[in-house]
């Protein structure tokens, strides 16, 4: 068990210096949030996925931002949670494969949330 959580300490490292930031896009911050959230015991595969998507989606998002951006960042998440959360395994993040069903999400959400 020591030797899993090592190596995914160092893999993690490995990520973080050819990145060279923290989570310049969601992919790297997907596949870091992802392998830190599967080194925990108490930890699920659902529950990664989820926890990873809202935290990769909302980005310490500010206060008071455009209530559109907003509320197409929560479509986005509802689409994510509906089409992306079973895409990562516990052997792989995939990171590339949610990067781009979560982008095609964008597509799916429309940018008028007025009620008719």
């Amino acid at each position: 068990m020591e030797v899993r959580i090592l190596r995914a300490v160092v893999l993690v490292l490995a990520l973080g210096m050819l990145t060279g930031q923290c989570c310049a896009s969601f992919k790297d911050c997907y596949t870091k949030c992802f392998i830190f959230c599967m080194i925990e015991p108490s930890q699920t595969l659902c529950s990664c996925a989820t926890h990873c998507l809202k935290q990769c989606i909302f980005p310490d998002t500010p206060q008071g931002v455009n209530e559109d951006v907003e509320n197409l960042g929560f479509c986005k998440l509802g689409c994510a949670f509906s089409m992306c959360s079973t895409i990562s395994t516990k052997q792989k993040p995939n990171g590339e494969k949610v990067d781009n069903c979560v982008g095609s999400c964008s597509t799916k959400c429309t940018k008028n949330y007025s009620l008719p």
